[in-house]
């Protein structure tokens, strides 16, 4: 099992991911990787900054001529904008300026952040707690997903509802889930996207923001991945666990999810069948492909639910923290609308666990050594 950290300031010089536990001779790709991360920056209603990013993994250490070995794996993703921020941002010579912020902004780690480490800037608090922390945490899933490849595992995510726009008929056909990275708001159903896109556009005119849910599916996990034996081996408390960590998520749900609370027993659990060739398998997966915190072998299906994003450009009521007068809050470059790209974000966090646990099961230090324990189960 491997585990992870990442580092970075949202305009200082980059993020960097430092993985440690990660197999050897695992065939990595980088372009796929910085496809990954381009997929994290689109989506209707994403801001400015997006578009003086171009994100790209710098490889350095961990990986050589395209294999990984087995010692800790570091990259770092550069910040563009840090040259027009260099002046305040500098590690050592960095100076508050024009930059300084007092007046934090409801909804957003800003005031609590600031009473919490002892900061009279609150721009100390919102360079880390920003979302773009998550570039790393999609470029440590990529390089996830590029494990789970070699046993035939795939992970999707499509946006299901953006405001009042929802798809109406839950979609599992992989063909089609792969096809969302063609909606500019990664929506597998014309109709739902179309409303959703002018579900922006109204949050846009009024300068106010837009938050929605994602679904991920994650195909191909053997049965038996997580454990019931203690609660922090529970494979859907560790999915929820990593996706509540995602900014702004406020909810997240394993199959029938919150809907099973209004069910009978005979309504929401899934019968069980046996084939000879398919062995146990079961004909609906309102479980979500999680029983007892393990995997039986369906689908893992999850959803989260995003908050509308606290940066409004018709700012709410806050307090300056300087003067303690009643001022509106600090305006931020910031998204209408991000939920396009937190479901790509969604998609790396949650394979990033089925990994961790995946190695927990068949762990061992190379690729064969693991391969050879997931052949043999």
């Amino acid at each position: 099992m491997f585990r992870y950290l990442t580092a970075g300031e949202s305009h200082g010089k980059g993020l960097v991911g430092v993985i440690e536990g990660f197999p050897s001779n695992v065939k990595i790709d980088l372009d796929k990787i910085n496809h990954d991360l381009g997929r994290r920056q689109k989506g209707y209603g994403r801001g400015e900054r997006m578009k003086i990013e171009q994100d790209q993994m710098n490889i350095l250490s961990g990986i050589r001529g395209g294999k990984t070995l087995g010692s800790p794996i570091s990259f770092m993703i550069e910040n563009k904008d840090y040259q027009n921020w260099e002046e305040y941002m500098d590690p050592i010579e960095g100076k508050e300026g024009n930059r300084k912020i007092t007046m934090p902004r409801p909804g957003h780690a800003d005031l609590i952040g600031a009473l919490k480490y002892g900061f009279s800037d609150i721009r100390n608090v919102l360079e880390r707690s920003s979302a773009r922390e998550t570039a790393a945490r999609v470029g440590v899933g990529s390089l996830a997903k590029q494990l789970l490849d070699n046993f035939g595992i795939e992970v999707f995510s499509h946006v299901i509802s953006i405001g009042g726009a929802s798809v109406y008929e839950q979609i599992s056909d992989k063909e089609l889930l792969a096809q969302s990275d063609k909606s500019e708001v990664r929506c597998c159903d014309p109709k739902a996207e179309a409303a959703m896109i002018e579900e922006i556009e109204r949050a846009k005119v009024a300068k106010d923001s837009l938050g929605g849910i994602f679904e991920i599916r994650i195909v191909g996990v053997p049965a038996g991945i997580g454990s019931y034996v203690q609660w922090d081996r529970k494979l859907d408390a560790n999915l929820a666990f990593a996706l509540m960590g995602i900014q702004a998520i406020k909810g997240v749900e394993i199959g029938a999810g919150f809907c099973a609370g209004r069910k009978l027993g005979s309504e929401i659990h899934d019968e069980i069948y046996h084939d000879v060739d398919r062995g146990y398998y079961r004909k609906t997966n309102r479980a979500g492909g999680i029983e007892g915190g393990m995997s039986n072998g369906e689908d893992i299906i999850i959803r989260c639910a995003m908050k509308p994003i606290p940066t409004l450009y018709k700012p709410l009521k806050t307090v300056d923290v300087e003067t303690k007068e009643q001022v509106l809050a600090t305006v931020e470059r910031s998204d209408t609308c991000a939920v396009p790209a937190a479901s790509v974000v969604g998609e790396m966090v949650a394979v990033t666990v089925i990994a961790q646990e995946f190695l927990r099961k068949f762990g061992g230090d190379s690729l064969e050594e693991i391969m050879s324990k997931w052949k043999s189960y």
